[in-house]
């Protein structure tokens, strides 16, 4: 047997254990989010599994979309890498959803519609840089207009100025990433630039997003209720207040608000900064931010 053959026969066995993993991943969820149906109604906190998501968002995705009625099964997600981890990916295999999701990385893309995910399901995959000036024109040329179920928004950069941009779909439900260290009182975002890249901003890599307030009040003014934030402090959860059932309550700002625990700072060589959260704040307080309007 040649080298060559040999390496394929050892790739080809990796692939075949991937895929059962994922299986594995896949019924452990199933089993977790069926322990949740009779559970009592709570904090979204405690409806947190893990199964492709980063933190324990399949599990709220699970909660919000069985406790929604009618919630269309199509979704959006933007800044994916490659989709290995994601807020969306198990309402992909699981649900059997349909979706879109974009990254500008070509070579990400690249994995997506290599992974056998891509072809066994109704999945779009799209390279491109978001801006609030390209969001709309992505959307409707992957044929997605009006009503979906999901939106799921994660660019580490202009999060707040692409969420108010999009007009073309009108999503149920909303995830979008927010950064913990603007505090839960500031109504801020990082300025907007159509080239915005997290780690040129700023050699730190924490200088990003929107504050959850700020998010908050965007969200209002678009049509949506806070419904509470994951327990690592990086994602808030929004709900369409025509579509929001009473079993979800509205939650304010203070009381959503979880600060992360996670640390990212970078120093200017690129290395681990090694900072306690209030120095990561401190560092961020120090930056230029737009001041965004308060919701109706």
């Amino acid at each position: 047997m040649s080298i060559l053959s040999a390496l394929r026969r050892r790739l080809s066995k990796l692939d075949e254990v991937n895929a059962r993993l994922e299986r594995v991943q896949e019924a452990l969820g199933r089993i977790e989010g069926r322990q949740l149906v009779d559970a009592p109604r709570s904090a979204l906190t405690d409806s947190e599994f893990r199964v492709f998501s980063q933190w324990g968002e399949d599990g709220i995705i699970q909660r919000l979309v069985r406790e929604v009625p009618a919630v269309p099964q199509l979704f959006v997600e933007f800044g994916v890498q490659d989709y290995k981890e994601a807020n969306t990916r198990y309402l992909l295999s699981h649900d059997n959803w349909a979706g879109l999701v974009i990254d500008g990385s070509a070579e990400n893309i690249a994995r997506v519609t290599a992974d056998p995910l891509y072809w066994r399901h109704n999945l779009k995959a799209r390279c491109a840089f978001v801006t609030r000036e390209n969001i709309n024109d992505l959307l409707t040329e992957a044929g997605l207009r009006g009503e979906i179920g999901l939106l799921s928004v994660d660019i580490d950069g202009n999060d707040y100025w692409v969420w108010e941009a999009i007009d073309a779909v009108d999503a149920v439900l909303v995830v979008v990433e927010y950064n913990w260290r603007f505090g839960p009182t500031r109504r801020v975002t990082v300025p907007y630039r159509p080239d915005f890249v997290r780690g040129d901003a700023h050699h730190s890599m924490v200088f990003y997003g929107a504050s959850l307030a700020a998010l908050e009040a965007l969200g209002r003014r678009k049509g949506y209720d806070l419904v509470g934030c994951n327990s690592a402090g990086n994602n808030a959860f929004f709900v369409r207040a025509d579509r929001r059932p009473a079993s979800l309550p509205v939650v304010d700002v203070a009381s959503a608000y979880v600060a992360g625990r996670f640390r990212e700072a970078r120093r200017v060589d690129g290395t681990f900064a090694d900072l306690d959260p209030s120095a990561e704040i401190a560092l961020v307080d120090a930056l230029p931010v737009v001041e965004v309007p308060p919701g109706n």
